[in-house]
């Protein structure tokens, strides 16, 4: 899903690159209205995002894409020089991150803090809001419905009780997908609790982690598996699939939302800021106003198999609705306390060795 992210150098010289550009097409035309969007989201279907929000406001965007990770660092290594005006992240801690390293510029928007509930979004200082959250995905369980019982992997919990010892599967812990989830179990159980819960999940492992999503959902439809977590958004991708192995793979496999009798199940976000050192802030409060805006959220919905983060939305994407039978209990502290709790998360999962 995401490239692997470029050295410092080579970031160097391709921002050196970007900002002549970028610069040059400022000079060119006066009267051009632009955008320069760092960008984590790699999906095709993003296209039309842009071309609709270039179509209704006449600011193009100029894109850059990266990972998470490889943004942050090419914020850093640009600095004051940085041509990046809207940051565009698909995972809480990282966008905690970003804010922590301060390179986030605090906005205030009267459409964004109607649009986007107070959950999904950075914690409002004086200065503004840093960061808000224009996607959601649930972070879920698939089981072997031929070796595991639904009842057996309802909760996060479970996951590592003894009775699953040996079924588990799951990329690596220190991925920012997991470190949101753990960050999440964190805020529930308290650190004590979380780190026994860890160690347990690492005692339950059928193998090392490894690869992505996907693969465990197909590690557990293969039976290399018994249970695996992974975003939703991957598994809806299966079930559109036209392809005869994907729709095995969903045969095979059951779908659980956790802790729907507790704390609802773990959300995570795809979101936006503007960059501390924006040539283009006007057109980065607009970039992002659009972005919670009906036509866009439904773009997320089905264009990439994600909720909208703006309650209320009718979502008509069929693979979601089959997944949850129409809606589905969600935890709802802040998303900022999640990302908040990564460090504490990432020097847990040194101690209970979970690689």
């Amino acid at each position: 899903m995401f490239k692997k992210a470029p050295s410092l150098t080579r970031l160097a010289l391709a921002s050196a690159t970007l900002i002549g550009a970028m610069g040059c097409a400022g000079l060119a035309s006066a009267q051009e209205q632009t955008v320069n969007l760092y960008s984590a989201r790699h999906y095709q279907t993003d296209e039309a995002l842009y071309a609709d929000f270039t179509k209704s406001t006449g600011i193009k965007v100029n894109r850059v894409d990266s990972d998470d990770a490889g943004i942050l660092a090419r914020l850093k290594a640009e600095g004051a020089a940085s041509p990046a005006d809207v940051i565009l992240l698909v995972d809480a801690a990282r966008l905690g991150k970003g804010d922590a390293d301060g390179l986030f510029k605090p906005i205030k928007s009267a459409v964004l803090e109607a649009a986007i509930p107070a959950k999904l979004r950075a914690k409002e200082t004086a200065e503004g809001t840093t960061w808000f959250g224009f996607s959601t995905r649930a972070r879920i369980v698939v089981y072997d419905k031929l070796k595991v019982k639904k009842a057996d992997v309802d909760t996060y919990e479970e996951l590592a009780d003894p009775k699953n010892k040996g079924l588990l599967c799951t990329r690596s812990g220190a991925h920012p997908y997991n470190l949101s989830l753990f960050g999440a179990v964190t805020e529930h159980l308290g650190e004590a609790k979380t780190e026994q819960w860890l160690k347990g999940m690492v005692a339950n492992m059928a193998r090392a982690p490894k690869g992505g999503d996907t693969d465990q959902i197909k590690g557990v439809a293969s039976g290399e598996c018994g249970i695996a977590i992974t975003n939703s958004y991957y598994l809806a991708r299966l079930m559109r699939s036209d392809k005869p192995e994907d729709k095995a793979v969903v045969e095979r496999i059951g779908v659980v939302f956790p802790n729907q009798d507790t704390w609802g199940t773990h959300v995570n976000i795809a979101g936006a800021a503007v960059a501390k050192n924006a040539r283009n802030t006007a057109n980065a409060i607009k970039f992002m106003e659009y972005l919670a805006s009906p036509d866009a959220q439904n773009y997320f919905a089905n264009g990439n198999n994600e909720w909208p983060a703006v309650p209320n939305l009718k979502v008509t994407n069929p693979a979601l609705q089959a997944m949850t039978g129409g809606s589905f209990k969600s935890e709802t502290i802040p998303i900022s306390a999640v990302a908040n709790n990564q460090l504490k998360v990432q020097q847990m999962l040194d101690r209970v060795g979970f690689k």
